[in-house]
């Protein structure tokens, strides 16, 4: 990685720490108040709602007597519970005794339940996140319509474009496209050119008419820290050849693209109106399979799209909730996937990255609006979540085995274990800390 490409100006620097600070804050925010809300409603009485740590610069105290505050080190959080020791709830040393009610409102003197109710709340309120933005960005963009019907026209430099906003496409060069699937399909059987012969329904007669090819070679979207995004491609930027050799269908961009071994390419890309050569490097991916597993392949970080944006629908509340939380499961799948992969050694430990690699792609999130950064927050509450849940003392994970282990053997590890495992909990989470930063430094 090079670090001096990281930080182009004091502006970029500030705005990506800003980005990653934002983001983290938002996530932690959530990820404690789910602490603090399950705890509150199962009588456990919180002290303290921190967001980072260290020095406070600004407090407040509530009527139930917690203290809510942000601290100096915005890098976390915590909820002290009444009687802890620690940010981790452990219990304090040479605390005094107390009374039966009062140490019911203590997380060690709490049921069984309401503790790992408390600490499963966390995990929890990270993937409720995820899944209501999901849902709230599906609502807003709305979903395409089964038929595919013209929603209005993408600007490109092709002079023959005779499909108008509104038409039903019936066919594609002959081919039958009865619903988005259809056209999909009918795609795959092309052989890209610049024209194209389509049968459209307009005003309720069919006409046939030219236009570009379904699938042009148009950025619709660019990933964040890609080789597509630090060389400065923008949604919207079409692709007119690459090395000189024009090209008319996203399929040969990807096939160019994939051919190229790494190879450095020069992109001819129209941008408003006006051509600009574009020079990259693709790099190696591992991509996550529909199926299942990955596929190692030479990438830019493009999406394509059609030339035209479809009609959507804005479905409601419930459908668009059930789509957001097939989106919530479909990341945390992936991220369980890919680490397992790691481990096997079938993918790059390399697609391991640590606060350095979240900032970059957290600065270039928001540096593509609102909306991309809001959807990348998302992704990572639903990682954090996942992290959270892993069973290893220290994190959420290893608090629910310990309460398992109560569960069957009717105590919990003593004080001794508990602060034993925590230390290895510790040196495990620092480890992968360590291994983190130092793929951020080193890895392509």
């Amino acid at each position: 990685m090079d670090i001096g490409g990281l930080v182009p100006s004091f502006g970029g620097l500030f705005w990506t720490v800003l980005a990653f600070v934002v983001a983290l804050s938002i996530i932690v925010a959530v990820h404690e108040f789910g602490h603090y809300i399950a705890a509150r409603w199962s009588g456990i009485h919180a002290e303290v709602f921190s967001i980072g740590f260290g020095p406070r610069l600004m407090a407040f105290t509530d009527r139930r007597g917690t203290r809510w505050q942000l601290a100096a080190l915005p890098l976390g959080g915590y909820v002290r519970f009444l009687g802890d020791g620690d940010a981790a709830s452990v219990t304090a040393a040479g605390a005094p005794p107390m009374d039966a009610q009062t140490r019911r409102a203590t997380m060690q003197g709490a049921p069984l339940w309401a503790r790992a109710v408390t600490v499963a709340a966390g995990p929890a309120a990270n993937f409720l996140l995820s899944a209501l933005v999901f849902a709230g960005a599906i609502m807003a963009a709305g979903v395409a319509t089964e038929a595919p019907v013209v929603g209005s026209l993408r600007p490109l430099p092709y002079a023959v474009q005779e499909v108008r906003p509104g038409d039903r496409i019936l066919a594609v060069g002959g081919i039958a496209t009865p619903d988005g699937a259809g056209l999909a399909a009918a795609v795959e059987r092309l052989s890209p050119t610049e024209t194209v012969d389509y049968r459209v329904m307009r005003d309720g007669a069919e006409r046939e008419v030219a236009g570009p090819f379904p699938f042009p070679p148009v950025a619709d979207s660019v990933q964040p820290v890609s080789a597509a995004h630090d060389a400065g491609l923008l949604p919207g930027d079409v692709v007119l050849a690459v090395d000189g050799v024009p090209i008319h269908a996203f399929s040969e961009l990807r096939a160019r693209v994939g051919e190229s071994g790494g190879r450095t390419l020069v992109l001819s890309v129209w941008r408003d109106g006006a051509t600009v050569e574009i020079t990259l490097t693709p790099r190696r991916v591992d991509l996550p399979l529909p199926e299942g597993g990955f596929e190692t392949r030479w990438l830019i970080g493009l999406s394509g799209g059609l030339f035209f944006e479809p009609e959507t629908r804005t479905p409601g509340p419930f459908e668009a909730l059930q789509r957001g939380v097939e989106q919530t499961v479909h990341v945390a799948g992936t991220s369980l996937s890919a680490l397992w992969h790691m481990v096997t050694g079938a993918i790059s430990a390399c697609n391991l990255r640590g606060p350095i690699g979240i900032a970059e792609t957290s600065g270039a999130a928001a540096s593509q609006g609102l909306a991309s950064f809001i959807w990348f927050v998302a992704v990572l509450s639903t990682a954090v979540g996942l992290l959270n849940l892993f069973p290893v003392p220290v994190l959420d994970g290893g608090h629910l085995v310990f309460q398992a282990w109560e569960a069957v053997t009717g105590r919990p590890p003593g004080d001794r274990a508990l602060r034993i495992l925590m230390g290895i909990g510790l040196t495990l989470l620092l480890g992968l800390m360590a291994f983190a930063l130092t793929n951020d430094l080193f890895c392509p």
